[in-house]
């Protein structure tokens, strides 16, 4: 059954499924404009999703064939998925970050082997068992998900007004969740003329019920140390200020008090540093910090590839604590292990 919504002033929503994820589905926007319907993200590269998608868009009054662009928040395959094959369906452009588009760019150049590789000597650096580590060293044929997504067409510039005639979207840099990611500010007065300042279409990085995860995104060949979570904080300080009267995410539902949202979050990332800061009186490598955090299950729970994200997420913890000058490494250990300060 085809779930599609209107939410007014010629936007619309179609809930866009991800195949056998807690998720449940991706909220794909479509936005009226004087050329044809532009669709904000367009939901996981899989039959289903398409045919949802291509149902969605006919319950909205138009059809695939009828998009004049898409804008995608950020690279990841249950945003960017589809566009490839709505911009052969349409001649629809495609617009995405610098940052995640060079993020595509490697992804697609890349042999696969290059990235389990590069991957098991990440995982390895952070002191995960050997265990965890041998399928990416002999991966048999594996493919990663999301490794050929589509090149864009255009780069989002921060603070534009992007090519949607008839309406006011400007481009909003909020990376942490990925290097590139953005949220969309449609300025334009509230349908329902709700106090505030137009409506945001958050993507991923302000969700009305979950903590998005923060991790590493970084070019094997560049040593260049990033602080994404940094990032992320002062992306949701930038995004509270903004005081929407609506926020569209790319799941769950449609919310109001946008500051209210920021200030959880910031609440939320301090109180786990500070709780990492606990567990760091002795000695713990990456790997060993993940398994002691607090996840939404216990760590015997978690499978393995959630296991590696939640490593990437601890690492990103630990940059932003040594940045701040509250953890450090300790000298000649290896796998490196840090310690508060």
């Amino acid at each position: 059954m085809v779930t599609a919504f209107d939410h007014g002033g010629g936007v619309r929503s179609v809930r866009v499924p991800i195949p056998d994820n807690p998720l449940g589905h991706t909220l794909v926007y479509v936005v009226d404009t004087d050329r044809g319907p532009v669709l904000i993200d367009t939901g996981w590269d899989d039959p289903a999703s398409w045919d949802t998608l291509a149902a969605g868009l006919v319950a909205c009054g138009t059809t695939v064939g009828e998009v004049y662009g898409v804008v995608v928040t950020h690279h990841h395959p249950d945003h960017h998925g589809l566009s490839a094959r709505v911009r052969d369906a349409s001649g629809a452009w495609v617009a995405l970050h610098a940052a995640d588009a060079a993020i595509v760019r490697r992804a697609r150049e890349s042999r696969p082997e290059r990235w389990f590789s590069y991957m098991a000597d990440k995982l390895t650096a952070a002191g995960a068992p050997r265990e965890h580590v041998a399928p990416l060293r002999a991966p048999r044929g594996r493919t990663v998900p999301g490794l050929s997504p589509a090149l864009p067409d255009r780069d989002i510039v921060p603070g534009e007004l992007l090519d949607l005639p008839g309406r006011r979207l400007r481009a909003v840099w909020t990376p942490g969740h990925t290097p590139g990611h953005v949220c969309l500010h449609l300025e334009e007065e509230h349908p329902a003329r709700l106090p505030g300042h137009g409506r945001l279409f958050s993507g991923d990085h302000l969700l009305p019920g979950i903590t998005p995860h923060i991790g590493l995104y970084e070019d094997p060949d560049d040593a260049t140390v990033t602080d994404p979570l940094g990032d992320y904080l002062d992306s949701l300080e930038r995004i509270g200020l903004l005081s929407p009267a609506e926020v569209l995410p790319a799941h769950q539902h449609a919310f109001t008090d946008a500051p209210g949202r920021v200030r959880v979050l910031l609440e939320h990332h301090a109180n786990r540093l500070s709780g990492l800061l606990g567990l760091l009186a002795e000695p713990l490598t990456p790997w060993q910090l993940a398994e002691r955090m607090e996840w939404n299950r216990p760590w015997a729970d978690i499978p393995y590839g959630s296991r590696t994200i939640a490593v990437s997420e601890a690492e990103s913890h630990l940059r932003r604590l040594v940045k701040q000058g509250r953890a450090e490494p300790v000298p000649g250990s290896g796998p490196v292990a840090y310690i508060a300060v």
